[in-house]
């Protein structure tokens, strides 16, 4: 492993978003939209305050932390005030008073009885929290989320909630050998993303479609993709302490 010095490493984060917003923007006008309907999360998993902080500095409005404790951990030192923060990775019932009200939105609701924990803890605290549900796009047995089949159902439940708002769907898509396989993922999300808003469900907002990561962010975005989740893209690969 090759060990970069800060300086080297705030270089290599400032060239490689410009290199992935030009990755976007040629996508997202392939797709037929505006570069700027698209927006880029940087996902801060294991990254130190100081490389988040660059990136932020370098233009980055949205970050994604997996980890509710680590993200508490980091928040006094990041610079928030210009950059809103999701939680993206699988929140537990234990968990939920200590987000609540933290970040932005909860981009993954894989259940009904967490979408109640939100709200229950939400209500408490006087606001509404904007949540995504995570759907499990290639129905596989280690991943969480709703199936297709269900998530409109779901959905219509989760809507019901007082303190939560369904502002989208999320997904992590399977690992695919060719290209045409994970477009296909991609593309059903997308349909079940413009079915769903098309319901018109009360308390709904289809506004997020998140879908795309550092390996697929830009077939994520062909297929529809507003929100995509870059973490080693951006920060280099992830170090484990």
């Amino acid at each position: 492993m090759v060990w970069l010095s800060d300086d080297e490493r705030f270089a290599a984060i400032e060239e490689n978003l410009k290199i992935i917003n030009n990755d976007i923007a040629e996508a997202a006008i392939t797709s037929g939209r505006n570069p700027d309907d698209v927006n880029l999360m940087a996902v801060t998993k294991t990254v130190e305050s100081k490389f988040i902080n660059k990136a932020i500095d370098c233009g980055i409005r949205l970050i994604g932390e997996n980890k509710v404790q680590e993200f508490l951990l980091k928040a006094p030192e990041l610079k928030l005030d210009s950059c809103k923060a999701h939680l993206i990775g699988h929140l537990q019932s234990n968990k939920v008073r200590k987000i609540v009200g933290m970040v932005d939105t909860i981009q993954s609701v894989d259940t009904v009885e967490i979408a109640k924990e939100i709200g229950k803890r939400s209500v408490m605290q006087g606001i509404s929290t904007k949540i995504l549900l995570e759907v499990n796009a290639g129905n596989e047995y280690s991943k969480f989320g709703f199936t297709a089949d269900e998530v409109f159902e779901k959905a219509c439940e989760i809507a019901e909630i007082d303190g939560v708002c369904v502002n989208g769907l999320m997904c992590v898509a399977p690992i695919c050998e060719k290209e045409a396989e994970l477009r296909a993922v991609f593309s059903d999300m997308r349909r079940l993303f413009i079915d769903i808003g098309d319901k018109k469900i009360d308390n709904t907002n289809m506004n997020v479609l998140s879908m795309g990561m550092s390996g697929d962010y830009e077939s994520a975005i062909l297929e529809g993709a507003n929100l995509v989740r870059i973490g080693s893209a951006i920060f280099g690969a992830r170090i484990y302490r």
